[in-house]
């Protein structure tokens, strides 16, 4: 398999954190719907607990996260502790961004 590159990792990151988000949420909403619960509650609810399924998703697993940490600060690679950071911090920023469209189409804050 090929190794991509960082750039691409980068923006795969923020979308795949985004995707799982939104569609988790949304399709989590669609079954508390057809089970008779509130949907628009249940998307909010839904969307506050899979913000970290989704990093981690979107990072590819935690496994190679501490790997890639073990890497940097045991054999001196800090351009790989880097490089992990600015993707574990782009997969929090597409997380944010479905957690602030759910929040949007929702409007569950306002009654909180």
């Amino acid at each position: 398999m090929k190794e991509i590159g960082f750039f691409p990792a980068f923006i795969e990151s923020y979308f795949i954190a985004l995707g799982v988000l939104l569609g988790g949420s949304l399709i989590g909403g669609l079954a508390s719907f057809l089970t008779g619960q509130p949907l628009l509650t249940a998307v909010y609810r839904l969307s506050t607990l899979l913000r970290i399924w989704a990093i981690v998703a979107a990072i590819g697993g935690t496994f190679d996260a501490v790997y890639s940490f073990e890497k940097g600060l045991f054999d001196g690679a800090t351009k790989d502790l880097v490089k992990q950071l600015f993707l574990i911090l782009s997969a929090l920023g597409g997380a944010q961004t479905g957690a602030l469209i759910i929040n949007w189409l929702t409007q569950e804050y306002l009654s909180s």
